[in-house]
């Protein structure tokens, strides 16, 4: 079993006194600035001058700079900008102004592991990505509890690369739940694998041909969106409280043997097959490289995918049927 970091085992002190630079203001950018802050660390966001994220950052006092500015000032300096926005950011307001002994921190390992940023050999490269949203880090933190968080060192230039992550996994709330090591590779590769075959690309495929199926078969379009839809969140909260058997616990027995007896002819030797493909794209570089190449000619595919999906039934009878539940209501 993976050792787990927390509270105890971990001292701010390597940091105190240093600059921690914050690169973006946005969901994960927000959250560790103001945890850090509070943590009674000296942080400086780094954003675009009056960008909406400048003066978020500037109404909830926090000390703002031109991105440049504050790299020549930072001892530690965190990525929390998208992925594709990294590498342009750090080929022209970072790297420039780089100086021994300097730390560089990602909350993923993408730009990193597929050398879409190469940094200097005087610099530590660490990692701590937070398992949860931007949001839940900052409120977990006010609660005083935290969000567990993975931790990974690529460049240990200082020699102290770990302590410093260890030591920003605190200042974040992080070890308050637990920090577990892992790799740059480990976390990117699991990561993508994670989001394509199972959270995002395998549940809305899953979702999507159950319900066409049942439309397909004279359902009522609404009547299948209930079904498999709306019912996944009841399904996957109870999985995340307690795990498969604590779910299945809590349905019927008429459920849970469809469960065990049908869920595998779904989810089979073939679609495994088919999982261990996607992991060998990932694995290879094929993946990162035909992403990369997507932005680079303007995103056409990513584009009419996503608006392919946009215009599809089940997303048409959603929006009228949310309109029915006021506790969905977005935030």
């Amino acid at each position: 079993m993976a050792k787990v970091y927390h509270d105890s085992d971990v001292s701010l002190d390597i940091i105190k006194g240093k600059t921690i630079v914050i690169i973006g203001y946005g969901s994960q950018g927000r959250a560790h600035a103001r945890n850090l802050k509070d943590s009674g660390l000296n942080v400086i966001v780094g954003a675009r001058p009056n960008g909406e994220s400048w003066k978020r950052a500037v109404e909830e006092g926090m000390n703002v700079e031109k991105i440049e500015d504050a790299v020549q000032k930072a001892d530690i300096m965190m990525f929390l900008i998208p992925d594709t926005e990294q590498p342009h950011i750090y080929n022209n307001q970072v790297m420039p102004y780089l100086k021994p002994n300097q730390a560089l921190g990602f909350a993923h390992g993408f730009n990193i592991h597929f050398s879409q940023i190469v940094p200097p050999p005087f610099v530590d490269v660490f990692m701590v990505a937070p398992k949860g949203p931007g949001p839940l880090v900052r409120d977990l933190y006010v609660e005083g509890k935290g969000v567990p968080a993975l931790f990974a060192v690529y460049q240990d230039y200082s020699q102290k690369a770990k302590e410093i992550a260890l030591a920003y996994a605190k200042g974040i709330g992080a070890t308050r739940a637990g920090v577990i090591e892992t790799t740059f590779k480990e976390e990117t590769e699991t990561d993508l694998f994670g989001e394509q075959v199972i959270l995002c690309g395998g549940v809305t495929a899953l979702i999507k041909a159950g319900f066409e199926t049942l439309v397909e078969a004279g359902y009522q379009p609404e009547v299948a969106y209930y079904e498999c839809l709306h019912e996944m969140k009841l399904i996957v909260d109870l999985i995340n409280q307690g795990g498969i058997s604590f779910m299945r616990k809590a349905i019927s027995d008429t459920a849970k043997y469809g469960d065990i007896t049908r869920g595998p002819r779904i989810v089979n030797e073939e679609t495994k097959k088919e999982m261990k493909k996607i992991l060998y794209e990932i694995q290879s570089g094929q993946f990162a490289k035909e992403w990369i190449l997507e932005n680079q000619v303007g995103r056409p595919v990513f584009n009419a995918l996503l608006k392919k999906d946009e215009e599809h039934l089940i997303e048409k009878v959603g929006k009228i049927l949310r309109e029915m539940m006021p506790w969905l209501k977005k935030k």
